[in-house]
């Protein structure tokens, strides 16, 4: 399967985030993609650094403008397309959602992130519901997808539930950076973890990882910080956690990258970590805490 990804820098010009996407969706389907993944609010700008409701009209129902838009660039370029979109659902009840179209520009599927973090310049509490569709891959004509988003990441429940629920890839749109205090020695740490946990989760579930990730810097527009530095490199992994492609932090950046689907199948017969799994014995992954 040849997989592009699409990692971009953003501003406050909607239609301009969206006119670079679909360049970018043109450029991957030139170069043989057959499945193209985009980053978490690839829309507009990450405006959960800060709490401010007129950002709630940055929000669409479903269907809706862009909505509309990747759905037919989808069918025109006869991809299946991850997207990750703002979702007013109702009034009062909005999602981080990541709609994945069909190479027809049909819907697949949805899924609306389920972890929701609460950060300094991560306020996402503020803005989204958790999630209610569960962790279900999405049936395309391509396979299975486990698509999730972002914070999701950081969770090996979330991984390993896509897994056992039959997802052939682990996809992660995403928008994560530093904060511009942060010393070089922890922003080293805090990549380090975050493609460390992601790797894991290909090794631990024998799949591929797809993480696309947004880059530049975008202004705190309240003035309290100075801002985030997202820290682009988007990766591809392997189902043993090898790194097939790690894109520039610095740069946008389209890219194919061709995943062997037989290899997942081969991994998980040297590696059967799903047959040795003891269910029996972990009851107490239900608690939020063991006393």
């Amino acid at each position: 399967m040849k997989i592009g990804i699409v990692q971009q820098s953003n501003g406050i010009d909607k239609h301009a985030n969206i006119k670079k996407s679909l360049e970018a969706i043109k450029a991957c389907k030139q170069n043989g993609a057959q499945l193209v993944v985009l980053q978490e609010l690839h829309c507009g700008i990450y405006f959960c650094q800060a709490e401010d409701t007129t950002m709630f009209d940055m929000a669409e129902t479903f269907p809706g403008e862009s909505f509309e838009v990747f759905g037919n660039a989808a069918k025109e370029h006869d991809i299946v397309l991850v997207t990750s979109l703002f979702e007013k659902r109702a009034p009062g009840i909005y999602h981080n959602t990541a709609v994945v179209f069909e190479r027809d520009g049909s819907v697949a599927g949805k899924y609306r992130k389920m972890h929701i973090p609460d950060d300094p310049a991560y306020y996402e509490k503020f803005y989204f519901t958790p999630g209610d569709l569960g962790f279900k891959p999405i049936q395309t004509s391509l396979g299975k997808l486990g698509v999730l988003v972002c914070w999701d990441q950081w969770y090996p429940e979330a991984a390993r539930l896509m897994a056992l629920n039959g997802a052939e890839l682990l996809i992660y749109p995403t928008a994560i950076g530093w904060e511009s205090s942060d010393l070089q020695e922890e922003k080293d740490r805090q990549f380090d973890a975050w493609q460390t946990v992601q790797r894991g989760h290909a090794v631990a579930n024998g799949l591929p990882v797809i993480a696309v990730n947004r880059v530049g810097h975008e202004a705190d527009w309240t003035g309290v910080t100075g801002g985030i530095e997202f820290w682009g490199q988007s990766f591809v992994a392997g189902p043993q956690g090898e790194l097939l492609y790690v894109a520039p932090k610095d740069k946008e950046v389209n890219q194919v990258i061709d995943i062997d689907s037989k290899r997942t199948e081969d991994v998980r017969r040297i590696w059967p970590f799903l047959r040795d799994r003891r269910i029996d014995a972990y009851s107490d992954i239900l608690k939020r805490y063991v006393d």
